[in-house]
């Protein structure tokens, strides 16, 4: 009996080793594991050069989007002739220091005409003198930025049909300056002649926001910047970025819809304590008069002048809304 439940336990352990080490070998089994292996190492390796594709070019992204930001705070500070620049006016500096000391002596003069004296002369110089230019080169400047934001989405449309079209993006902006109106017709020049001199294209089209500072004309520059410095479908993405600025768009004629019947409802409340004055002026001009002929009235005057401006200002900063 032992020696038979010897060599049935021995036949089992020969034929378990042979189970193992050649069966897989005679039927082919390791064989398929090895082109499993080998088809499980080529995938991990494909999606990894993919993964690393996108990681650079999300690198390259981010850092392009950082110097542009550390470039936007060291620029800060606008300069006189940048500002003049922004106006579209052609004036030197000299030019401007000239019309606002012109502007101080008119406002001088006259108020010294009229009898009202040294001190309120002084006043309506410095006024004048600093006041008025500074105004109108923000009028002049907030006119142009609305000219060009008319103008931006139709012109990026522009370079979409001529970039699918096959053309070049030089070719599509030289587009733009036969056909666009001002003053995007002469900021796209500048980036054409900047361009000619030796900066990079993006680099070039980046230097737009320095003289049309909207957050559109910066949108279109980190586009253009980025393409430049990391490739890809340009058409795709200036296609996307006219959908952006149209959408803007719609939203600022939303907004200024919204805001029209507050803006009329701050105008009349501004306005009716001046027009109650006229119409009680008009008809009992001696019971006002002591207002404008006694020290306490005129102080009373100030006070409500300084009252009804810290009304406005609180009034325009309510209606008035930043996107």
């Amino acid at each position: 009996m032992q020696p038979l439940a010897l060599f049935f336990l021995v036949t089992v352990a020969i034929g378990g080793v042979a189970w193992v080490f050649l069966y897989p070998v005679l039927s082919g089994e390791r064989k398929a594991e090895q082109r499993r292996a080998n088809v499980a190492k080529v995938e991990p390796t494909v999606h990894r050069q993919a993964r690393n594709v996108q990681k650079s070019r999300r690198d390259a992204i981010e850092g392009t989007l950082r110097e542009m930001e550390e470039r936007h705070k060291k620029e800060k500070r606008v300069s006189l002739s940048t500002r003049i620049a922004q106006a579209g006016l052609s004036w030197s500096k000299q030019r401007y220091y000239i019309t606002s000391l012109a502007l101080g002596a008119v406002g001088f003069v006259l108020v010294l005409l009229v009898g009202a004296g040294l001190l309120p002369a002084l006043a309506m110089a410095f006024a004048a003198g600093l006041g008025v230019p500074s105004w109108l080169l923000k009028f002049l400047k907030k006119r142009r930025e609305a000219k060009f934001l008319e103008a931006l989405p139709d012109a990026v449309d522009i370079i979409v049909r001529g970039v699918k079209a096959g053309l070049p993006l030089l070719d599509c902006l030289k587009m733009i300056i036969n056909e666009a109106p001002e003053p995007l017709k002469s900021e796209f020049r500048t980036i054409i002649d900047t361009q000619a001199v030796g900066m990079p294209l993006g680099e070039a089209c980046v230097k737009l926001y320095e003289r049309m500072p909207v957050p559109e004309a910066n949108f279109f520059g980190i586009v253009i910047a980025i393409q430049q410095k990391a490739g890809g479908n340009l058409s795709e993405a200036l296609g996307n970025l006219s959908r952006v600025l149209r959408d803007r768009k719609k939203m600022k004629g939303k907004i200024q819809a919204m805001s029209t019947e507050a803006k009329a409802s701050a105008m009349i409340i501004g306005a009716l304590p001046i027009a109650v004055m006229t119409l009680v002026y008009i008809t009992s001009p001696d019971y006002i008069t002591l207002l404008f002929t006694e020290p306490v009235g005129r102080l009373m005057l100030a006070g409500c002048a300084v009252w009804m401006m810290m009304g406005v200002l609180v009034m325009r900063k309510m209606i008035n809304f930043d996107f």
